[in-house]
């Protein structure tokens, strides 16, 4: 199977899979770039309500395909633009505007571990391990990789992620708060699309607020006057009215996006 990253959809749910099973998912250069533009072209599609990321088989992403460092990083102009490719594609999936749920088999590692790190929910089956042991490889984490899971893990568990090398437990990434949640392994999937219907069951426009205004709010900055009136463009949506009559009807909801 040549590598490639596959997307496909039900209704308004979609699945992103990384497919280099020969490898373990472990992606190379062409990969990173159309991840980014398939995370792009998805981030566009307002009928959209959520992604499910996840890896082809039983296993996630074993990182980087080391092979072809040799000539892919050979320099540093040739590693820089490496490097910026793979960051940007892990922006591509942070700042999408769509929800997005990993799903986490088996291997989760180094490039693997940036993707779940840079999505919004984990789910991760027992078996799974997560790590980046790139000190044993002789080569630092790129910092505009790097971002991403110090985020999540914050500075401590990131320096010992990095610092010791070592592959943990999906029950020790949960208990360090790189995971959501820990399932069975063969209940993951289910698991993750059944999260992905639940998010897809709200308002779209109230998700993508929600995303957005955290991101604002981790920067520290106060809010202006003009942001906070921001906040209540909700009362101005068709969906705010659907919401409360549905609540009022006692019936479920029929959100539109608008």
């Amino acid at each position: 199977m040549t590598p490639t990253i596959r997307r496909t959809r039900e209704n308004d749910i979609a699945t992103v899979t990384l497919c280099n099973p020969g490898k373990l998912n472990a992606l190379n250069a062409a990969m990173w770039q159309q991840l980014h533009a398939v995370m792009r072209t998805l981030s566009d599609d307002d009928s959209l309500h959520c992604i499910i990321v996840r890896g082809e088989g039983a296993a996630f992403a074993a990182g980087g395909d080391l092979e072809e460092f040799h000539t892919a990083r050979a320099t540093v102009d040739l590693a820089l633009a490496y490097h910026e490719a793979v960051g940007a594609a892990l922006a591509a999936i942070e700042h999408c505007a769509v929800p997005t749920v990993a799903a986490i088999l088996g291997p989760c590692i180094g490039g693997g571990l940036e993707i779940a790190c840079a999505c919004d929910l984990r789910i991760a089956g027992h078996s799974a391990k997560f790590g980046a042991p790139i000190m044993k490889l002789g080569f630092s984490m790129y910092p505009g990789e790097l971002h991403g899971l110090l985020a999540i893990a914050g500075p401590a568990v990131t320096k010992e992620i990095l610092l010791e090398g070592r592959l943990f437990t999906a029950d020790e990434a949960y208990a360090k708060g790189l995971l959501t949640r820990v399932t069975e392994d063969a209940q993951v999937f289910t698991e993750a699309h059944a999260t992905a219907c639940r998010i897809a069951a709200g308002a779209p426009l109230v998700a993508r607020a929600h995303r957005q205004w955290i991101t604002r709010l981790s920067t520290g900055q106060p809010l202006t006057l003009e942001e906070k009136r921001e906040a209540f463009r909700f009362l101005e949506t068709a969906d705010y009215q659907e919401g409360l009559a549905a609540f009022l009807e006692k019936r479920p909801p029929r959100f539109r996006g608008c």
